[in-house]
């Protein structure tokens, strides 16, 4: 433990006893009880898939990027979430829940147990985060670049609904990234989350505790905070108390690397495990620290090549399966592309699409990989024509979404807009472009005087679309 730990724990046990006295009192008057019941979560996985999102088991959705905007008013926000998440068990993204009122009726959240992302709930007004089932976050995007969880202002402001309950009982990792969680002006009472056996740095996870306090101390705010945070603080003997399978790292033996199931040194997770197991074994984990295969932990999904050492020769594998977040699958869904032994919902920049019996793959680009550019517009004052403000960002386009228009105020200039004439070597810019599709065409109404042809669209092969123009030179 690290001298600045020591000294945190110092000045945090002169500040606690009074404050947790008065937290205690609280909870004791007006909290409410919550029973541990350890469900022991397995996740087998069987391919083909059933849906899009879905393998056999384990149900799949797609997290959202909204940080605190929202999309509509709170009714279409609301039923947005419910479709998406719905019976979801791994959320592959953020979980993202703000500005819904105490009406809402959040229990189809507690079939969720692994976020990839991060989770955001600030700004609500109901009591209680149904995230019983939740195991892991993985944190593999962070909320403001430091927070694998936040839980920030959720209470009425001129009333009394707001946040009470955390409803975690069930975490037992977060991978990366720290937790915040403030300005909650009702809740006065947490179950025993133990955030240093949750997150992987509790140092920091201290100090940033710590500064708040300082901040709010003199506002007498810090019953509701302390109260969060109390058994993250206290020592030691607190964590030992608890069940085993609730505190699955801070009172492992020695010899385990990483989670336990209980105190001795035979009793320490697989390691591949994350968030704790129920045995020693691959299979007992609750999640897993990579993938999962069919159940078992694994540090990578089986190869789609294999060497076989009596030929000497890499073969296809009978049994390969494709990377997908944090499980193996024998088929990519539908809105992704394989690209080796993973799911991706994009090729790289050196690899083009390409279908084969039914499924998409990426495979090297023969010369220069097909770029899709948007052409010009009439509808845009920006993008009316090519020019010199424009031109750059057809650099390696070899297809042309839409039109392309030549006009005399691209050409030679736009002095009203401030657009100065366009240099005739940037033209050659176009020798990538093999397809042109659009209403219009090729649309040239003014030309270089130093450029005698149109050479610089030598390599277009195909110019799609539905009518022609009279100007078209």
């Amino acid at each position: 433990m690290t001298v600045l730990v020591k000294k945190v724990q110092q000045l945090l046990s002169i500040l606690l006893p009074c404050v947790l006295q008065l937290c205690c009192a609280q909870t004791q008057g007006g909290g409410h009880k919550h029973p541990h019941t350890h469900i022991h979560t397995r996740l087998f996985l069987s391919s083909p898939w059933e849906r899009d999102d879905e393998c056999s088991g384990v149900t799949i959705c797609d997290g959202t990027k909204n940080s605190l905007s929202t999309t509509g008013n709170s009714e279409i926000q609301y039923n947005l979430m419910k479709t998406r998440y719905n019976n979801c068990d791994i959320v592959m993204g953020n979980l993202e829940i703000t500005m819904m009122d105490h009406t809402r009726d959040f229990s189809f959240l507690e079939s969720i147990k692994e976020v990839t992302g991060y989770i955001l709930f600030a700004v609500n007004e109901f009591s209680r985060l149904p995230l019983d089932h939740l195991r892991i976050i993985r944190g593999s995007t962070l909320y403001e670049d430091q927070y694998a969880l936040a839980v920030m202002v959720n209470y009425q402001r001129d009333g009394e609904h707001g946040l009470q309950e955390l409803g975690l009982t069930h975490l037992t990792e977060i991978f990366r990234g720290g937790v915040k969680i403030i300005q909650n002006k009702y809740l006065s009472y947490a179950p025993q989350v133990n955030w240093l056996d949750i997150v992987k740095d509790g140092s920091l996870f201290i100090l940033h505790l710590l500064l708040h306090i300082v901040n709010n101390i003199r506002n007498f705010k810090v019953k509701s905070l302390i109260c969060i945070y109390g058994t993250v603080l206290v020592s030691r003997q607190v964590f030992t108390s608890l069940d085993s399978l609730t505190v699955t790292k801070t009172v492992c033996a020695p010899q385990c690397s990483g989670r336990c199931f209980g105190r001795n040194p035979s009793e320490c997770c697989h390691v591949e495990c994350a968030g704790g197991c129920t045995g020693p074994k691959d299979t007992d984990c609750f999640a897993c620290r990579n993938f999962n295969n069919s159940g078992s932990c694994v540090p990578q999904c089986p190869q789609t090549v294999i060497y076989n050492k009596l030929t000497y020769r890499m073969e296809p594998n009978p049994n390969a399966k494709y990377q997908y977040g944090s499980i193996c699958v024998t088929q990519c869904p539908k809105n992704f592309v394989v690209d080796g032994s993973s799911c991706v919902s994009n090729c790289p920049s050196n690899k083009m699409e390409v279908e084969k019996n039914g499924v998409k793959t990426c495979e090297p680009c023969k010369g220069l990989c097909p770029k899709v550019c948007h052409g010009t517009s009439w509808t845009d004052s920006n993008r009316e024509t090519v020019d010199a403000r424009n031109i750059e960002s057809f650099i390696n386009c070899t297809k042309i979404q839409g039109s392309l228009n030549f006009l005399v105020t691209g050409i030679e200039g736009d002095p009203f807009n401030d657009v100065p004439p366009l240099d005739p070597e940037k033209l050659k810019i176009f020798n990538t472009v093999e397809e042109i599709t659009g209403v219009y065409f090729l649309n040239i109404q003014s030309w270089p005087a130093s450029m005698s042809d149109l050479s610089v669209f030598s390599n277009l092969q195909t110019i799609r679309g539905r009518k022609l123009f009279p100007c078209i030179m």
